[in-house]
């Protein structure tokens, strides 16, 4: 493993351990999203160093740098008055001398990324819908993903530092990008009653930042080759983080209004990449 990934690691393990202390505190429930938005986008931009073995500290090294800076000091606004704030603030500045160094490599020449693996942030809600990589015994064999052994295997804290997912606020209607690729951990579903992803399925989407089941969202959904449309759908089903990181968070979502134009694309797409399957039985 390189030094760019265990360093990018280690940070994400202490902002995960911040994430972890506002969670654990239900006084900061309604103020937990608002909170833990900037650290959730920093933890993907560092799990996207991970995921591509370091290739794409650049631009996910600033971008992680720039969430940190900003959780930071909203955390330092309150550590006084509040005890788990005060724990998250220690842990996220933990992590702050990390984040910058890998900036400092990415500056001084790292190789320019492969493929574009850097965080999609929500329009609205402070949603982070994060890509990351396929998990392991969520789904049923046929999943698209990257093989047993690969650099992807080891991205992941213990159980003590992967704490459940953040809940989205509640209001307005959320938009969610969805950046669909050829590997992508985002990725159309269907289920045992059928096998069209459309009438039979969804979308699921990975993220650390998870609806309410029922949830009506707005989705954003890029394909590879450039083409992008809007959906509307609504939350059927959720994924936290497993007790020991391999299965990873996101939400699965019935696609309920979508153009001819738009489902064309789907079946498309879904006819070169195979969709995951999710028992809706």
């Amino acid at each position: 493993m390189s030094d760019l990934v265990t360093t990018a690691r280690t940070a994400r393990e202490s902002l995960a351990r911040g994430l972890g202390a506002l969670q654990s505190d239900p006084q900061l429930l309604s103020s937990l999203s608002e909170l833990a938005a900037p650290i959730a986008q920093a933890m993907g931009a560092l799990h996207a160093i991970e995921r591509s073995g370091g290739s794409a500290v650049v631009p996910n090294a600033e971008v992680a740098l720039n969430h940190t800076r900003a959780a930071l000091a909203q955390l330092q606004t309150h550590a006084s008055s509040h005890p788990a704030i005060a724990a998250a603030a220690e842990a996220v500045a933990a992590s702050l001398g990390l984040v910058h160094s890998l900036t400092r490599t990415g500056k001084s020449g790292a190789p320019p990324p492969q493929q574009q693996l850097g965080y999609a942030p929500t329009v609205a809600a402070a949603a982070v819908s994060q890509q990351l990589p396929p998990s392991r015994g969520a789904f049923r064999p046929g999943v698209a993903g990257p093989p047993e052994g690969s650099s992807l295997a080891a991205t992941h804290a213990s159980s003590s530092l992967n704490p459940p997912a953040a809940p989205m606020p509640s209001g307005e209607v959320p938009v969610v990008n969805a950046d669909l690729g050829t590997n992508s951990a985002t990725n159309f579903y269907k289920g045992l009653s059928g096998n069209d992803v459309i009438d039979h399925g969804g979308l699921f989407i990975a993220t650390y930042m998870i609806p309410k089941i029922g949830t009506i969202v707005r989705l954003k959904i890029s394909l590879p080759g450039g083409y992008e449309f809007e959906a509307n759908g609504v939350v059927r089903w959720a994924r936290e983080q497993s007790e020991g990181g391999d299965v990873l968070p996101g939400f699965g979502a019935q696609l309920t209004q979508i153009t001819p134009e738009a489902r064309q694309l789907v079946y498309r797409y879904v006819r070169n990449r195979e969709p995951l399957f999710h028992d809706d039985l």
